[in-house]
């Protein structure tokens, strides 16, 4: 076993050597003169999702705990992008794999998990994902993995190969390296949590607003300052929002929350296809509009500086979901009114 346990290790430090980093890019918007919007890049990550860091750190935490051995059967709740970089990481290690998810998850994330390998499980709600999973975990003598539970305490905040090490390293030579702020949606909260740490350990004054669609709890968990809060409906935002505060939601590295009525997510998502001619998921397009409050807040200050934020995925994900005009109106509902709202910053 430890024999099996080094050459895993082997192989998760050598795909996180080969992939450490991800392009950090500058986009101007017309209507925001002054303030300067980043978006680090993690399409291109190999899974091509945020979820690739991350599903890396869960897998090195496990295996170092014990927790995974060889052959051991390993079981996730996940919407999508973490099932697809753990499914990677699975066949990577040689390792069976299932995915636990609401069947309304997009067919291509399923596609890529099986492509993979994995194989899906579905449940008909977002809150049964947990129980689900843990049952088959049991079912397989096999491992939970439970991101929810687990992302920020996997995640090193303090390596220098973290995703919060990677765009401050990156700013560094920007006209405003100190950010005014980042910009992140919550999922399990580990990514959150990970900026969070670190720009509390670096000592900057660089403000973390987290952003939280429609049907989620940590907003009103943030405000109320109350974890036991939970929500009956599913977010309809795929892979952020959560019906329960998450074990890794750490509010106290939390500046400010932005709740973002769904409606603006997609018009957000809409817009900025206009704008630069490329498809975002629709987490990302949460991540966007949060960024678009920040900064008109600090134009009507007079201030001037910059914000960070982060593509979570591509919209190719999305192609018969988000990017389907038709569905997202049914689903989501008429945006009309949210878009022409955004062309202020045309």
């Amino acid at each position: 076993m430890i024999n099996w346990a080094r050459l895993a290790f082997q192989r998760l430090t050598s795909d996180q050597r080969r992939t450490a980093d991800t392009h950090l890019l500058k986009v101007c918007i017309p209507g925001l003169e002054g303030i300067d919007i980043y978006l680090k890049d993690e399409s291109t990550q190999p899974t091509g999702s945020l979820k690739h860091r991350v599903a890396r750190s869960l897998f090195m935490h496990a295996i170092s705990s014990g927790k995974i051995v060889k052959d051991t059967h390993v079981v996730e709740a996940s919407s999508g992008n973490t099932a697809i970089s753990e499914a990677y990481f699975a066949k990577l290690l040689e390792l069976p794999f299932t995915a636990v998810m609401p069947r309304n998850t997009s067919q291509s994330k399923v596609s890529m998990i099986e492509a993979f390998g994995g194989r899906c499980h579905f449940v008909e709600d977002s809150s049964q994902v947990y129980d689900a999973a843990q049952a088959l975990a049991l079912e397989y003598g096999g491992h939970y993995m439970d991101q929810f539970t687990y992302a920020e305490q996997a995640s090193d905040w303090r390596s220098e190969d973290s995703i919060a090490a990677s765009i401050f390293r990156q700013m560094s030579s920007e006209a405003h390296p100190v950010p005014h702020a980042v910009v992140m949606s919550a999922g399990t909260g580990g990514s959150a949590a990970t900026l969070g740490r670190y720009i509390h350990y670096k000592g900057m004054d660089t403000k973390l607003i987290v952003t939280d669609p429609e049907n989620s709890v940590f907003y009103d968990s943030f405000i109320k300052k109350d974890r036991s809060l939970t929500e009956a409906n599913g977010s309809r935002i795929e892979g952020i929002g959560r019906p329960r505060v998450e074990a890794s939601f750490l509010p106290e590295v939390i500046t400010s929350m932005i709740k973002v009525k769904d409606q603006l997510t997609l018009a957000t998502m809409y817009w900025f296809e206009e704008l630069t001619g490329r498809r975002v998921g629709a987490s990302t397009g949460t991540n966007l509009y949060g960024v678009l409050e920040v900064a008109a807040a600090m134009k009507a200050r007079g201030e001037k500086g910059s914000i960070v934020t982060l593509i979570c995925d591509d919209g190719s994900r999305y192609a018969d979901t988000y990017w389907n005009l038709e569905w997202a109106m049914n689903k989501v509902g008429d945006f009309k009114f949210e878009a022409e709202e955004l062309r202020r910053y045309a």
